[in-house]
Parts: structure tokens; C-alpha cells; sequence
């Protein structure tokens, strides 16, 4: 089983690698789980899979200079754009999947912080549609 430490990953928001902004990157999928117990299921549940969801999780370092990180997620800010991530930066293949898909950009923290921190924003962006892999 190969372990990996995550030293350069890769995350582009709207087709722009915004790599060097970003110091967390985390990525879910479920399923929710539906009920389908019965009386005939002997005193267990039962469970089947529901719809499916994702939500993009990215702690950016803030960059206000002209057309950085700040201008560009602010002009996607309400809208669904796509992105793509990786463990890596280096090729897509087998060993460095890609994940992509649809998000909502549904929240900017521009400014966040106590005196002394460094100028950055947590956010979370639910998928609209599906998520993919794809290893090529």
C-alpha cells in the first residue's frame, strides 16, 4: 500500500491552477442512506443508497494584488463553476487520479483573522451534478 504526504497538490477553480494559493484542499463524497427496513428483516436494519453529494473543502492564503485569489473567486462568488484536483501536480495516471466536477461558489471570507495571522479564508463549496474520476 503506497502512503503519500501531501507536498503539491493541485486545485484549479474555473479551468485556473490556484495551486499556490491554497494550503488545504479536502474533498468528500457521500451517499445518504435510506431506510428500507421491514418487518421481515429480522430485527436488523435495512439500508439502501440515496442520492449522492460532494463538497469541496479549501483553506486559500488571501491575495488582493490585482487579478490574484481575492478578484478571481469574487467574480465567481454565486455562481457553479467547475474545478479539479489532485494529490499531486504531476501527471494525471493511475497512481494520481484526477477528481472533478461542479461547485457552488456560495461564500468568500476576504477578511478573517486576529492581529498577527496570517490573511486567509476556510471555505466549503457544495457540488452541483456529479463527481468524477478519471485516471487519464
Amino acid at each position: 500500500m503506497a502512503k503519500s504526504v501531501l507536498l503539491a497538490s493541485f486545485i484549479s477553480i474555473n479551468s485556473v491552477d490556484l495551486s499556490a494559493f491554497a494550503s488545504k484542499i479536502e474533498l468528500k463524497a457521500e451517499v445518504e442512506d435510506q431506510d428500507v427496513t421491514t418487518f421481515a428483516s429480522g430485527g436488523w436494519n435495512e439500508r439502501l443508497a440515496g442520492l449522492k453529494s460532494f463538497e469541496l473543502g479549501v483553506t486559500w492564503k488571501q491575495d488582493v494584488a490585482a487579478s490574484q485569489l481575492d478578484s478571481q473567486l469574487w467574480a465567481l462568488f454565486a455562481t457553479i463553476t467547475t474545478f479539479e484536483v489532485r494529490l499531486s501536480n504531476a501527471v494525471v495516471g493511475t497512481g494520481n487520479p484526477k477528481y472533478t466536477g461542479s461547485v457552488l461558489i456560495k461564500e468568500h471570507a476576504p477578511i478573517a483573522g486576529s492581529v498577527g495571522d496570517v490573511a486567509e479564508m476556510d471555505v466549503s463549496y457544495p457540488g452541483s451534478g456529479a463527481l468524477t474520476r478519471a485516471t487519464a
